[in-house]
């Protein structure tokens, strides 16, 4: 299976996403993707045990405190840190482990495969759901904002358009 087939597949079966390390602070890149995900069908899991609650559901401590199945675990925390994660995502029963953008532990990633699980690494849930399903106008792109097309100067009088 190629690349873009898997991703596709991973994105259409996988519903349930607990993010690890996702903030509750609008401006940082977890938030904006797991809200992004939300809105497009996704229900969003958070855990961080700094907020009681992020985008609307509870936030939980660690995964082994979510009291329901998961299918994917996307984790925005620093390399060194993913290991014990993974760990957590193989006994919660996970289907996909996913390490966001700059998150590359591939001893985390060999565990996580030799359990049984997906494993992406380096990529950005938000950015490749954008990418095969579509969505890139929350960019800017499908919006006319970036366009081939010349739209004429909004300052040039009508009779030189």
């Amino acid at each position: 299976m190629d690349e873009i087939t898997r991703l596709r597949m991973i994105l259409k079966t996988c519903r349930t996403i607990a993010v690890v390390g996702l903030s509750g602070d609008w401006f940082r890149p977890s938030y904006f993707a797991a809200k992004y995900m939300q809105a497009h069908g996704y229900r969003i899991v958070p855990v961080n045990p700094k907020y009681p609650e992020i985008l609307g559901e509870t936030s939980y401590a660690r995964l082994e405190d979510i009291p329901h199945p998961v299918d994917m675990v996307d984790v925005f925390r620093k390399t060194e840190d993913v290991l014990p994660i993974a760990r957590s995502a193989i006994a919660i029963g996970a289907r996909v482990f996913w390490q966001q953008l700059g998150v590359m532990n591939t001893e985390a990633d060999g565990i996580a495969r030799e359990a049984g699980l997906e494993t992406v690494m380096d990529r950005c849930v938000k950015i490749e759901h954008a990418r095969l399903f579509g969505g890139l106008h929350w960019a800017g792109v499908n919006t006319r904002v970036i366009s081939a097309k010349r739209m004429p100067c909004p300052d040039t009088p009508p009779t030189a358009r």
